[in-house]
């Protein structure tokens, strides 16, 4: 009957333990600042084309705020939202993700993240633009960052590029861009992409995981 028992709870702590091993962990706050900017691998199905057409690891990117004392990420993903930390995190299997900040730390004082806040306002609930039009009544993701940032303090985080600057030869991007224009590839549209923002060389590593 011992035996029985010990096989019961060694069975129970090695599930618990294999349970553990699926769980994000716990995500340090600590240092972090709002406005700072985040980056990760998209999972969506456009996701390894933007890669391709920008040589970047990176693509989504988001800008932290806190709120009612929780992290989220400010984001266009399915649309214009507030995405708590964690959960944003988790969605990459790896967890993995890389923070940046402005260099000049002095554009971050609070009344320049209420202005980031202000201007994040306006944009909440907008749809997602798959199409990476430069116009305020769709976004996505690197347009939104990069706009708030613009409206709020007048700092421009990352180039803007027209389409047909990026690397459009492999036949995964050839076969994105056909499956949302057809024939009609608009290469002379502004787009900033995540990578962009990311090589910004206003912005400086804050930590990365």
């Amino acid at each position: 009957m011992k035996r029985r028992s010990l096989i019961i709870f060694l069975t129970c702590i090695a599930c618990c333990a294999l349970v553990a091993s699926f769980l994000p962990k716990a995500v340090s706050t600590d240092g972090l600042r709002q406005g700072d900017i985040i980056f990760q691998v998209s999972r969506s199905g456009q996701s390894t084309a933007i890669q391709l057409a920008t040589h970047s690891k990176y693509s989504h990117v988001g800008m932290l705020m806190r709120q009612d004392n929780r992290w989220y990420v400010y984001e266009a993903e399915r649309g214009v939202e507030l995405t708590d930390l964690q959960e944003w995190i988790a969605r990459d299997p790896q967890h993995h993700y890389v923070i940046k900040r402005l260099k000049q730390n002095d554009l971050l004082t609070p009344a320049a993240i209420a202005k980031l806040k202000n201007e994040g306002r306006k944009f909440l609930g907008r749809p997602y633009d798959p199409y990476f039009r430069w116009s305020d009544d769709e976004m996505y993701c690197s347009e939104l960052v990069w706009k708030t940032y613009k409206n709020a303090l007048g700092v421009e985080v990352g180039k803007l590029r027209k389409l047909k600057d990026f690397d459009l030869t492999s036949p995964t991007v050839k076969r994105q861009l056909a499956l949302r224009y057809g024939d009609k590839v608009p290469l002379d549209s502004t787009v900033v992409s995540p990578a962009d923002v990311f090589d910004s060389p206003i912005l400086c590593l804050v930590k990365t995981e």
